[in-house]
């Protein structure tokens, strides 16, 4: 019986252009063999699976080869090709740096060196980990590495760049190599599957991909342990199940619950997960990898980003449509934040609960917004005995202002509904007197908002000399219909201020006055108090104070203070307001130095000068 052989060896390269992922590389190399430019050491860096050594020995193999392709390639058919394809090389020499770091093991290096190739060119070493060489093995190879004689090429290749001395590092060309994509090793499974018989789904190839993280030979590895897992037909839930990998169906289900709002079937949905023995944190940084997909899939210009299966990718693409960019900007900032707090919380099954609850209540605190109305909310009124005495003298007052204009014309609106009327009551007409309009105003206002109830018979007599003027005769007030049915849009507190304050003309002066003594309440803020000195400010008309920054970290703290309703109480005005205007780049002040604070003074005051020259002191 044939003897198995895992995957990763079976297909391990044998040609540059078998080479998965590291085209750029394979292309130098080639090219430097083409044009015979070779160096004496070469530095193979990156990570683990992702072809250093391959392409070491591919390399080694094709400077030695006696019959080159046209395109570079190794003939696979010379003695020399041969002898290596058969391990049994001796221009090729492999040393692992991991088992042989010691000083001795570099010496019997620096000694083999000597000897020159039985068949080819070049001897060629390739040392592996070689960061795990200690440092006086380093140094004792540097000679040897840096002038080794004409038929020996050293290439050198590990995991870990950062832990190789600098002295080495100059003595090489450095070749990096990257991470394998998720399409690279995704298509070079299919190309093995298909060799080996094997059925495999696209959605089973793209987990293995992502379960290697950029390394084909882990890759190849996987997919060995599915074969013996499943046979020949690998499917995406036998995968799942296989590697422990947390399904795409739960952040799917976890997010439409995100978009109802639906905070108990959240919470079941993690529950659920960790029953499936999943850690907590895993989940967390899977939500996060899940909303960053959603949001690829919102722009077409983004969507080649996403990582995954057709079918997949439809459902990322079918989901995106129902998310907005805002919530799924919010959801992510949330879940990173319980990423980086996980490590710290002693509870960390509740940190991960409350940002679930969290991004639930992001859809409610939107609904909110939309369906709050513009204006105040009504705030009921309870008429307290002092409140009521107001109303009948007010009643009183407007009856008998009205019995001194019998003349007059009366025009009664139709009684409208409570909840209309008092979000938009009807304006009134002034009086010539301020008593009448007040009690006027009163008197409307209180009959607009009262319950439909039997008014007073209204009757119109307009004529072509006489401006109609609207009055409301009520027939009676009800104390008791008040208490239940009348309401009042709550104004802001600036609003009452400027109905109850008179607008006083004010001057320059007495604005700087005021100004000072606010500037005098900052005592305990040195920074606020030298920042409102040195920007004074400027009274226009229309009761605008402007005020000129130089910044706009200025302007943000200026906005911060509570200046304005300090100089509207002081000045007995209610209808300042302020203007804030940005310093232009072209008057921004400069802040002098000694010397071209000197050369100034120098330039008002000659003597300055004069006197530097006699004392004979210098500039520096």
């Amino acid at each position: 019986m044939a003897s198995y052989v895992v995957s990763a060896l079976k297909y391990r390269p044998q040609t540059f252009k078998s080479v998965v992922g590291q085209d750029a590389l394979t292309t130098t190399l080639k090219n430097a063999i083409k044009s015979e430019k070779l160096a004496h050491a070469y530095l193979f860096c990156g990570p683990r699976g992702v072809g250093k050594t391959t392409c070491a020995r591919i390399f080694a193999k094709t400077i030695n080869c006696a019959n080159r392709t046209t395109d570079g390639e190794a003939c696979n058919e010379c003695e020399s090709c041969v002898s290596f394809n058969e391990q049994r090389s001796y221009s090729i020499h492999e040393l692992d740096a991991a088992s042989n770091n010691s000083v001795e093991d570099i010496r019997t290096l620096t000694d083999q060196v000597r000897i020159p190739p039985q068949i080819g060119k070049y001897s060629v070493y390739i040392i592996d980990e070689v960061h795990m060489l200690s440092q006086q093995a380093f140094n004792a190879f540097l000679k040897t590495l840096e002038e080794p004689p004409a038929h020996a090429i050293f290439i050198l290749a590990t995991t870990e760049k950062h832990k190789i001395i600098p002295t080495i590092l100059s003595r090489c060309q450095i070749y990096d190599f990257n991470r394998i994509s998720t399409k690279d090793i995704v298509n070079h499974l299919k190309f093995v599957a298909e060799n080996e018989g094997i059925k495999i789904e696209e959605s089973a190839l793209t987990i293995i991909a992502q379960k290697s993280d950029g390394s084909m030979r882990d890759a190849l590895s996987i997919f060995d342990q599915l074969v013996s897992f499943s046979g020949n037909n690998i499917t995406y839930q036998s995968t799942i199940e296989n590697l422990n990998v947390l399904d795409y169906e739960y952040y799917f289900r976890l997010v439409y619950a995100f978009l109802e709002g639906n905070v108990s079937q959240s919470l079941l949905i993690f529950n659920e997960v960790l029953n499936k023995g999943f850690d907590a944190n895993h989940f967390i940084t899977g939500l996060s990898s899940h909303l960053r997909d959603v949001l690829v899939c919102k722009d077409p210009v983004t969507i080649q980003l996403l990582e995954v299966g057709e079918d997949i990718a439809a459902r990322y693409k079918q989901q995106a449509t129902v998310c907005s960019a805002e919530f799924i900007f919010a959801a992510l900032k949330i879940s990173n934040e319980a990423d980086l707090n996980y490590r710290i919380s002693k509870n960390k099954r509740l940190l991960v609960e409350l940002t679930l609850i969290r991004i639930c209540s992001l859809i409610d605190d939107k609904k909110k917004a939309l369906t709050e109305p513009e204006n105040p909310p009504l705030k009921k009124l309870t008429p307290s005995p002092t409140t009521t005495s107001a109303i009948s003298q007010t009643a009183q007052t407007a009856q008998t202002a009205q019995a001194t204009q019998p003349a007059q014309p009366v025009i009664t609106q139709a009684a409208q509904p409570v909840a209309t009327q008092a979000a938009t009551p009807q304006p009134v007409p002034t009086q010539s007197t301020e008593t009448s309009t007040k009690s006027t105003e009163t008197v409307s206002e209180l009959t607009t908002t009262a319950p439909s109830e039997p008014q007073a018979e209204a009757v119109t007599k307009p004529t072509a000399t006489d401006n109609p003027i609207k009055f409301t005769r009520p027939t009676s007030i009800s104390i008791t219909s008040l208490k239940k049915e009348t309401y009042e849009t709550v104004p802001k507190q600036d609003e009452v201020a400027e109905r109850s304050s008179k607008v006083e003309p004010i001057t320059q002066e007495d604005l700087q006055e005021k100004w000072n003594s606010y500037i005098a309440t900052k005592s305990d803020d040195p920074g606020t108090t030298a920042f409102l000195k040195t920007h004074p400010p400027k009274l226009l008309p229309d009761n605008v104070i402007e005020i000129t920054v130089d910044n706009k970290f200025q302007e943000k703290e200026l906005q911060q203070l509570n200046l304005m309703s300090f100089l509207r109480k002081e000045l007995n005005n209610s209808l300042l307001h302020l203007k804030i205007e940005l310093t232009p780049e072209t008057e921004v002040r400069k802040y002098l130095g000694p010397k071209e604070l000197y050369i100034k003074m120098a330039e008002e005051n000659p003597l300055l000068e004069k006197l530097r020259e006699t004392l004979k002191m210098e500039l520096d």
